[in-house]
C-alpha cells in the first residue's frame, strides 16, 4: 500500500460518532416522550436515559456482561427508568416500541447538507456504538447519506477501545492517520488521536438541551475544531 498525500492532510476517510454528533438524541427523545403523556418531564428522561449509557457498556467492557447489543443495553436503562419514573402501565409493545425511539433519532439541521458536502471529496461512514440495526434504521429515518455504516457491533468492542477506531483503517486499508474522527466529545476524540487518527472536534453546545449547559471544548491535539458539519467542511473545501 503506497501512502499519498492527495486530501487535506491526507485524510481519505471521515468516521463520525453519531448520537450527539450527528443526530440530536436529547431533543428528539425529550419530544416524542412528550408527545406519549406519560406525565413525566421529557427533558429529565431524555438525560436520565443518556445517563446509564457509559455505566451499562462499561459492565460489557470490563467482562460483567458479555458482548451485548446497545439496543438490549438501552431495554436494560429504560426498564430501571420505568421503575423510577413510576411508569407502571406501559405493555411489553409499548416498551419495545419505545426503546426503538432511538432508531428514529433527528439529524442536526446542518447534518445531511453537511455530510452531502464532506461526500464529495472523502468517503464518510459512522464509527457509532450503536448496533448495525439501530443504526440503519437511523439513518434511513434520517436520510443520513453514509458511504458505510460501521458500528461497535463489527468489531465487538464498544468505543473507546483501540479496536474501533484502528478498525475503521483496516476496513478501508488505509493508514490510522488517513483517517479522521469526527466527533462532539472530546474523550473520543483523545481515544481516536492515541490511535493515530486525525480528529475534528463539533461544538453542538444544545447536546443535553437548552437547560444543561455544555462545556466547549478547545484542544491543541484535534485537527479541527467546527462549529457545526457546514463548517467543518468549509473547513476542508468542500
Amino acid at each position: 500500500m503506497i501512502k499519498k498525500e492527495n486530501d487535506v492532510n491526507g485524510i481519505k476517510v471521515l468516521a463520525f460518532d453519531v448520537f450527539g454528533t450527528v443526530v440530536d438524541w436529547h431533543g428528539s427523545i425529550a419530544r416524542e416522550v412528550g408527545a406519549m403523556q406519560l406525565r413525566v418531564d421529557g427533558d429529565r428522561f431524555a438525560l436520565a436515559w443518556r445517563a446509564g449509557y457509559v455505566p451499562a457498556m462499561q459492565k460489557v467492557m470490563s467482562g460483567e456482561l458479555a458482548w451485548t447489543r446497545l439496543d438490549d443495553l438501552h431495554r436494560i436503562i429504560l426498564d430501571k427508568l420505568l421503575a423510577e419514573f413510576k411508569i407502571k402501565h406501559l405493555t411489553e409493545t409499548q416498551k419495545h416500541d419505545l426503546n426503538r425511539i432511538w432508531h428514529r433519532l433527528d439529524a442536526w439541521t446542518d447534518t445531511v447538507q453537511g455530510l452531502q458536502r464532506l461526500k464529495t471529496a472523502y468517503t464518510i461512514c459512522t464509527l457509532s456504538n450503536g448496533n448495525l440495526g439501530l443504526l440503519t434504521n437511523l439513518s434511513k429515518h434520517a436520510e443520513l447519506p453514509w458511504d458505510c455504516i460501521l458500528s461497535a457491533e463489527i468489531f465487538r468492542k464498544y468505543k473507546p477501545a483501540p479496536e474501533t477506531y484502528l478498525g475503521v483503517a483496516k476496513v478501508f486499508d488505509v493508514y490510522p492517520d488517513q483517517v479522521m474522527l469526527v466527533a462532539a466529545h472530546q474523550s473520543d476524540l483523545d481515544a481516536a488521536h492515541q490511535c493515530g487518527l486525525k480528529t475534528a472536534y463539533i461544538e453542538r453546545p444544545l447536546e443535553y438541551g437548552p437547560t444543561q449547559k455544555k462545556e466547549i471544548i478547545t484542544h491543541p491535539d484535534n485537527t479541527f475544531h467546527a462549529r457545526d458539519i457546514m463548517h467543518l467542511a468549509d473547513l476542508l473545501g468542500c
